[in-house]
Order: structure tokens, then C-alpha cells, then sequence
């Protein structure tokens, strides 16, 4: 059952009089030290009565709360635990307690790549370690996560570059390029797609860049060049059409087909907010749905994922360029491999420079 603050301090303060050995409780005492207690911690001038504070006690008493406390009426007057080294603080984690704080823990751990959440980091620790020995078996939640991705260490410097609205320099070089290539920008936005951490910002020109943090070799601020804001650029509506962080031009309906097995999969997981079912109710149990994305190579990566399981079915332009990629793919299993013996450069020199 749900508790308020002030019965909480209540129950506290109650148990802290109990404990003590050395004084003798009535409950008049009880009430005063109640008062007071909510006095210095919610400034409520008004006090307690008695029968709120019986009421307590019986509450503490019982099973609604899990405390079962033993408290015990001596000498028909005072008050004090029966148990000597009872406390309500000293009560078990309940199944439930142990699993919602468990889910909280891990949730906080995503974010100890932060400085702002580094003072937590011993506190989540050590709760982590309470909750394995409370637990006493294996983690059954485990969140996706890299820590050897390249560029982490950039997170908490361009956080703190964001929310100061300062200009920085970054060095940066894609799969792609050569050299690397020193752009002035405002950072506007970090986004995480796929365990993977991008920059939003925008050079000096007004160019709108998405740069992945694997790919950034140094950063540093540009205090002569005042900040800018993008009036173009608003997170809140950006990524509505995309899959991805890849914008390349404007939105498209876009229909494919599904096989029985991925349709249970992707009905139940839709790829996209945007995603309806226009056919439904086949004889093999396969899908028509719909998505409004841009076709950028995130969306062709995550329809080449699924295999054989999906057909792209409209528009043409978008059938084309599925059609393209799957038959470069055929065409990696049907071309002679190199063997082991052969230039060790020759391999590697097969395929495309990866998208970054």
C-alpha cells in the first residue's frame, strides 16, 4: 500500500525512540518527538495527534507495511521493541524490491559514460553488489552495451560543450576519407542509434553534419567564433521520418512484404512509429506493411537483416536499390574467395569502405 512522506518520517522517527535502551517511551513522548521531527524536516507547525501516533503503532505493528514490528507496552505505559535488535531499516528486500531496483540499477549504469552521473558510480556499485548477494543468482536483465567502442571518452566533453553552447573544433575522419578533415561547428545534439554515439552539429557555413564519436580524433573549443543555433535543426521533430541518424532528402511511403515467420516479428516489433499493416490475413500468414522513412542505408541495412523474410514491393526507386544490394551480396558467395596464401592486402581490398 502506498505510503506518504510524513508517515514515513513517522515510522522513522518512532523507530529510532524504540531502539534507544536508555529512555523510557510513553506515547505522549512519541507524539512530541513526531512533531518535532516533522517540524525540522517539512516545517508542519502543527504537530500530531495521539491518535495518529496509535495508529502508527498498530500499523507497524502489523503485515501491511512488512515491518511486523514487536513492539511490546511495559509497565501498562511505555513503549520499546520486544527485540532488542529490531529496526524497520534492517528489514529484508522483498522479490519484488530487489527486482525493481535491479531493472533501476542497470538502467542507471547506461549512463556512467557521464560526468554529471559520476559521483553515483560508487553508489551504484555498491547497490549493485547488495542486490547480487540479495538476489543470490545470476542476472537475468542485461542490457546492450560496448565499452571498447572508440570515442566514448568524447561523450562528457561535447555534453558539457552542448549544454554551454560553445563553439569547437573537431578533427574528424569517415571510413571513407583519407586524411582527416578539420570542420568549426556548433554542437547541437548528441544521439545514440544501435550502441553507437553521433554529434549533431553545424559548421560555420550552415551545413547540418551528424559525425560518429568512433570517428572523431580530437576535439577543442573555439572561444573567438559566438555560437549559433540551427532554426532548421529541432530534435524534438528531426528523426520523426528517419530510421537512423542518415537524413538524405525527404520521406516516402514505402510498402514490402513480410513472410509468416518475420511478419510475427515485425507486427510485434514494428521498424518505425509510422508502421500500419495494409494486408492482413494471407493463407501462408505473411504481411503487407507500410512505413512513411527516408530510404537511407540505415533502413536497406535493416531490411537486408531480415533475409529472404522480406521483399520491398513499392516504390520502384527503392525496389531498384534493394535489388542492387542483395544481388552484390549473391555475388560475394559466388565469387572464388582468396585463399590464406595469397596478398595479404588482397582480401581486405574486396569490399567497400563501411558508411561513417
Amino acid at each position: 500500500m502506498p505510503v506518504n512522506k510524513n508517515a514515513l518520517i513517522r515510522y522513522k522517527t518512532i523507530d529510532n525512540c524504540l531502539r534507544n535502551p536508555y529512555r523510557r517511551w510513553t506515547v505522549e513522548d512519541l507524539v512530541d518527538a513526531c512533531s518535532d521531527a516533522l517540524y525540522d524536516f517539512e516545517g508542519i507547525r502543527r504537530g500530531v495527534s495521539l491518535r495518529t501516533i496509535q495508529g502508527d503503532l498498530q500499523m507497524m505493528r502489523s503485515d501491511k507495511l512488512g515491518y511486523n514490528a514487536p513492539i511490546e507496552v511495559y509497565d501498562h505505559k511505555y513503549y520499546r521493541y520486544a527485540d532488542r535488535n529490531y529496526s524497520i531499516m534492517n528489514l529484508p528486500l522483498s522479490h519484488n524490491d530487489i527486482e525493481t531496483m535491479t531493472e533501476a540499477v542497470n538502467l542507471l549504469r547506461q549512463f556512467e559514460d557521464f560526468d554529471h552521473f559520476s559521483e553515483m558510480t560508487d553508489v551504484v556499485s555498491r547497490l549493485q553488489d547488495n542486490l547480487a548477494v540479495a538476489r543470490g543468482k545470476k542476472k537475468i536483465v542485461d542490457f546492450e552495451r560496448n565499452s571498447d567502442l572508440k570515442g566514448l571518452r568524447y561523450l562528457n566533453p561535447l555534453y558539457n560543450h552542448i549544454a554551454r553552447r560553445q563553439t569547437i573544433k573537431v578533427e574528424y575522419q569517415s571510413f571513407s576519407a583519407r586524411h582527416p578533415y578539420t570542420y568549426t561547428v556548433y554542437p547541437h545534439l548528441l544521439k545514440e542509434y544501435r550502441n553507437r554515439w553521433f554529434l549533431f552539429c553545424t559548421t560555420t557555413k550552415g551545413m547540418l553534419y551528424n559525425f560518429a564519436l568512433d570517428r572523431i580524433l580530437s576535439i577543442q573549443p573555439e572561444p573567438d567564433v559566438p555560437y549559433k543555433d540551427n532554426p532548421d535543426f529541432d530534435p524534438d521533430t528531426y528523426f520523426d521520418d528517419l530510421i537512423g541518424v542518415t537524413k538524405w532528402g525527404n520521406p516516402t511511403e514505402i510498402t514490402f512484404w513480410a513472410s509468416r515467420e518475420q511478419a510475427f516479428y515485425i507486427a510485434t516489433k514494428p521498424i518505425h512509429p509510422s508502421q500500419t499493416i495494409i494486408q492482413d490475413k494471407t493463407k501462408d500468414g505473411s504481411k503487407v506493411f507500410s512505413v512513411r522513412v527516408e530510404p537511407n542505408w540505415e533502413f536497406f541495412s535493416l531490411m537486408l537483416g531480415f533475409g529472404p523474410g522480406v521483399r520491398i514491393l513499392s516504390p520502384k526507386s527503392v525496389v531498384r536499390e534493394m535489388k542492387r544490394k542483395t544481388k552484390e551480396a549473391a555475388l560475394l558467395y559466388d565469387a572464388p574467395f582468396p585463399e590464406p596464401s595469397d596478398t595479404k592486402g588482397e582480401a581486405s581490398n574486396q569490399t567497400k569502405p563501411s558508411q561513417g
